[in-house]
């Protein structure tokens, strides 16, 4: 289900109301990044050691869960590993209980959020996590797993998500293996 409102490519040239992430959930952000660096040359890696995200809701309930997460490119798609830090309820431990570590979501941009929602949930989809996030937006993961391999996550373009994104793409375009783990704010 695309985006409504689309109007080109966000800036590390994927289109703005497609696929612009895939995301998988891991047993260690850590030893994820070391495979995907020196197996499949994905890098350098921006970490942020502990997330809860802004004002957190699963499943319209307050969420206490923490992660691990670490973004890269390969090419023009962001690739996201994510280590959930406990036993709290979420979208990842979900995924995890049902099937294992491995694939959990695709990464949709949206201009307009709520609209978005709105048109997840009148196809069926149920809107399973919503929170605030470093680039300044918001995302909305929708429990697309009847339909698909995994959830679907609407992530809000605004103005704090170009300048995020487009320097992890930036540092990934002919990258030499140096300072594979950097910050990731």
């Amino acid at each position: 289900m695309p985006s409504s409102g689309a109007t080109g490519q966000v800036c590390f040239g994927q289109p703005d109301d497609g696929i612009i992430q895939m995301a998988y959930v891991v047993e260690d952000v850590r030893r994820s990044m070391h495979e995907w660096s020196t197996r499949l040359n994905v890098g350098p890696w921006f970490l942020l050691d502990r997330f809860t995200g802004v004002n957190p809701m699963y499943r319209g309930q307050p969420s206490r869960s923490e992660i691990a997460l670490a973004m890269s490119f390969a090419g023009h798609m962001n690739i996201e590993l994510i280590q959930p830090l406990d036993s709290a309820p979420s979208v990842y431990r979900e995924i995890i209980d049902k099937r294992g570590y491995g694939f959990h979501h695709f990464g949709v941009a949206t201009r307009n959020l709520d609209q978005d929602v709105d048109r997840y949930r009148a196809s069926g989809a149920e809107l399973a996590f919503l929170l605030g996030v470093p680039s300044g937006g918001r995302v909305a993961y929708m429990d697309t797993t009847v339909h698909l391999s995994g959830m679907t996550e609407l992530i809000e373009l605004g103005p704090g998500f170009e300048p995020v994104f487009n320097r992890f793409y930036r540092a990934s375009i002919g990258w030499d293996g140096s300072e594979p783990v950097r910050a990731f704010l």
